[in-house]
């Protein structure tokens, strides 16, 4: 017996006055197919447990979610709203079958009386109370290791006390020499890249392989993503007249002189804004899935995606703006299709404006765990 979820959590095969009944205890188990023998609920069945587990499903897979205890759905941070899981008789078994196209990595976690947790069950954590699946037909990420939801990243020796008088307030600044450092590369959102995807550990494993060269990572965390991110001058002009001097002088080598400045989502905005608007500060950028559909009051509409294709950059870039001298390389999820329109506009609008530009296409929803990989080629392709 198999019950395949939408992506919405209906069940398609459901009848409108059908009733709500458990399954019954003694039916056949609906986990063989993935590799799970034995009897839902027993200590044996949770002991060789593992998932997400996928089986091929026409074009795309069928995954396979558990949660042994209390009632949870699960809760994907893109490409698919709250799912919720069913129970598998009268057992403490809590699982849901969910089409998922080809080619998808994303980021989810259990919510169990609306408190996150973790999926224990997969290997794949991201902090604390989330997990990362991928579909097996997912291209790899080497350097990237499974972090489990009890392991501790690894944090940069060097921390910069940064009370900024242009953005106002204090925030920490880690600083971390990849192979001895080398050109800065400036993380946006920095604390996302410490505390759920181990930048750190990914940038040493690619620099080992020769796959990018030495470079020192500078995470700068958000405090306003919405104030700072937009199409605004006083984040860049705090990073070019107070930041990167405070990183100059730590001690740490950092060629300032090929900065790239790395971002995703409003971070990508942020970062081709830099480009546009400061080209002697910022002339190599990484962007992933940046949100171009931007635009003053774009986030208070009920539809902000729905407005002016590409949105604000759109327009300055129409302006006449000479980017001869940036390397610009964008990427953004292939399952996000609502953002395709305005990325593919300032793509070519970037490259119209002179600039050298590199376009490629995640397994990925606007997810940081399937823009990864593209981050740190990207970084490599931006300072080659």
């Amino acid at each position: 017996m198999f019950m395949r979820l939408a992506a919405d959590g209906s069940d398609p095969s459901a009848s409108s006055d059908a009733p709500d009944a458990p399954d019954a205890p003694d039916a056949e188990s609906p986990f063989t197919p993935f590799g799970l023998p034995g009897k839902p609920g027993t200590d044996a069945f949770w002991a060789s447990a593992r998932t997400p587990a996928a089986v091929p499903d026409g074009d795309g897979w069928t995954a396979l979610f558990l949660w042994r205890g209390s009632p949870a759905e699960l809760d994907f941070e893109s490409w698919s709203g709250p799912i919720p899981l069913r129970r598998w008789g009268a057992t403490d078994c809590w699982y849901a079958e969910v089409s998922m196209p080809a080619r998808l990595r994303v980021t989810y976690r259990l919510l169990v009386d609306g408190e996150p947790r973790v999926d224990r069950l997969n290997p794949a954590g991201a902090g604390g109370d989330r997990s990362v699946a991928a579909t097996p037909d997912a291209p790899p990420q080497p350097h990237w290791p499974a972090v489990g939801p009890d392991d501790i990243l690894p944090l940069p020796e060097t921390r910069l006390r940064w009370s900024s008088e242009r953005l106002g307030g204090r925030r920490t600044v880690r600083v971390h020499p990849v192979g001895g450092g080398g050109p800065v590369v400036l993380l946006l959102d920095g604390d996302d890249w410490l505390y759920l995807h181990p930048a750190m550990t990914a940038f040493e494993s690619a620099v080992a392989a020769g796959e990018l060269e030495p470079v020192t990572l500078v995470f700068l965390p958000a405090k306003d993503r919405e104030a700072e991110f937009t199409c605004r001058p006083e984040l860049w002009e705090a990073v070019r007249d107070e930041l990167l001097p405070l990183v100059a002088g730590s001690g740490v080598r950092a060629d300032l002189d090929r900065l790239v400045v790395a971002g995703q989502s409003l971070g990508g905005l942020s970062a081709l804004y830099a480009a546009l608007a400061f080209p002697g500060l910022v002339s190599r950028i990484a962007c992933q899935s940046g949100s171009f559909w931007w635009a003053p009051g774009a986030e208070e509409l009920p539809d902000p995606l729905g407005g002016p294709v590409g949105g604000t950059i759109a327009e300055l870039l129409r302006g006449g703006a000479d980017l001869s001298r940036l390397r610009c390389a964008f990427d953004v999820g292939e399952h996000e299709t609502r953002m395709l329109p305005h990325c593919e506009l300032t793509e070519s609008l970037t490259e119209r404006a002179g600039a050298t530009v590199r376009v490629s296409r995640s397994a990925s929803d606007h997810d940081r765990a399937g823009w990864r990989q593209a981050l740190l080629r990207d970084v490599a392709w931006a300072l080659s």
